[in-house]
């Protein structure tokens, strides 16, 4: 019978694939909730103004790089654990779990800004072309939401492996 030789915490490994985990699926859940509700806008007004239709999918492509940002820290995440390599403890798996908490949910709130923000901004840029910069700036802010989740998620990632000196 084969024994495995395993370091560090047996668990820890869970919490870390957790936090890769909720890094994609929040940052999907916000991409696919922006990508809906500001498509929704896009058709709506695609009806009225159809030659307005291709400047008004600025927000479902803002929308659509939310998923990349958890993707992102969900590679780096998994990549970080190998416990057979490297110990892997659970100061180790709780700091990939709060990086990839960190990124997913910011992903998710940016998401929902920017859904909402784009289906009322394309529906009054129909109607009045002069509020598209507005609107521009305003999805603006909202994606740099997600960003600042990401690069907290990315930071709390680079903690992990820094529990004991080696």
């Amino acid at each position: 019978m084969a024994t495995t030789v395993f370091s560090g915490d047996e668990t820890a490994p869970f919490f870390g694939f957790l936090g890769a985990a909720a890094a994609l699926v929040f940052s999907c859940m916000g991409a696919a909730y922006g990508t809906a509700k500001s498509g929704v806008g896009v058709a709506s007004m695609g009806v009225m103004r159809p030659e307005l239709v291709m400047k008004s999918i600025v927000p479902v492509v803002m929308a659509g790089v939310l998923g990349i940002y958890g993707l992102i820290i969900a590679v780096i995440i998994s990549t970080g654990i190998n416990p057979k390599a490297k110990p892997y403890f659970l100061f180790d798996g709780y700091a990939h779990l709060s990086s990839g908490l960190a990124c997913g949910l910011a992903g998710l709130a940016a998401g929902m800004a920017i859904g909402i923000v784009g289906d009322a901004g394309v529906r009054a840029n129909a109607q009045q072309p002069k509020l598209f910069v507005g609107m521009i700036l305003i999805l603006i802010f909202a994606e740099a939401l997600a960003l600042y989740g990401l690069i907290v998620g990315i930071i709390l990632s680079s903690r992990a492996g820094q529990s004991r000196a080696d």
